[in-house]
């Protein structure tokens, strides 16, 4: 098959998607009051959780080897891979509403992907403000760190920044599979979700070793932004893990991981489905 036989292809298949995200993107940009509101809430969100990361760090000169500008940009590669993975698939969470209203049973009358209906099914732009937030937070912090401007530095960085935003996804993904077996268990997926963007934020080498388990390899949060940083910067916070110093580039098989966990669950959850019983 030759190219031209399959962008053709590729086009008509993904139109019934596209023509569903121009509809969300629409209706929510119909409403304007309300989508300013939303953009402003998210905003705050943002920028109180920063405002925490920078009271806590103003306190002290050091936590886990970590200063204000290492632990800034830190945050911002974390919050920059949620803020995106939220606003694609973090509709995920959604699935016990889906079920009980019988929505997720016409998902299932349709020829496409279950998952693939549920990412494009909504599109939240309020989440760009907060993404902004960590964009703005990661100008900052790769100002105030000053690393060297080489290859090296802006490989890592976009490694870095793609590999969270995987892995991100991956847990949103994961939770939704799990929510086929809870159905009204949201807070406790939410707990791995949520918990882990915040682990996400903080060093690892402060994390106990329970949550180092958790968060450190079986959902490999600090793969999404620490480890990276740390490589990047040449801290020692590797080093006191028993980490090399280049474990920051391996992000992309920790994001492999996690959507290996994120597809049994998928799998596991859709097999179990038997229907909203309506």
């Amino acid at each position: 098959m030759s190219r031209t036989d399959t962008a053709p292809g590729l086009a008509a298949r993904s139109a019934p998607y596209r023509a569903v995200i121009a509809s969300r993107v629409s209706s929510q940009r119909s409403h304007r009051t309300s989508f300013r509101v939303d953009l402003l809430s998210s905003l705050l969100v943002g920028l109180v959780e920063l405002a925490e990361v920078a009271v806590l760090y103003l306190q002290v000169e050091r936590i886990g080897g970590l200063d204000l500008a290492a632990a800034l940009l830190v945050f911002a590669i974390a919050d920059v891979g949620f803020s995106v993975a939220d606003m694609v698939v973090g509709h995920c969470d959604n699935i016990p509403t889906y079920v009980r209203a019988g929505t997720l049973d016409v998902f299932y009358l349709r020829p496409q992907p279950l998952l693939l209906q549920l990412m494009t099914s909504d599109l939240q732009l309020r989440r760009i403000a907060r993404a902004a937030v960590g964009v703005v937070a990661l100008v900052v912090a790769l100002g105030l760190t000053d690393p060297p401007f080489t290859v090296r530095t802006v490989a890592l960085l976009v490694v870095a920044l793609v590999s969270a935003t995987l892995c991100f996804a991956a847990m949103f993904v994961w939770a939704g599979g799990v929510q086929f077996f809870l159905i009204d268990g949201a807070e406790t997926t939410n707990a791995f979700v949520y918990g882990g963007r915040y682990a996400a934020t903080q060093p690892a080498t402060v994390w106990g070793r329970p949550l180092l388990v958790v968060f450190g390899f079986f959902f490999p949060m600090a793969f999404t932004a620490y480890l990276p940083v740390v490589t990047l910067l040449d801290l020692d916070g590797g080093q006191q893990l028993g980490l090399p110093g280049w474990i920051g580039w391996t992000a992309p098989l920790a994001a492999l991981w996690a959507w290996a966990l994120a597809a049994v669950s998928w799998r596991l959850g859709v097999r179990h489905y038997q229907g909203g019983g309506g």
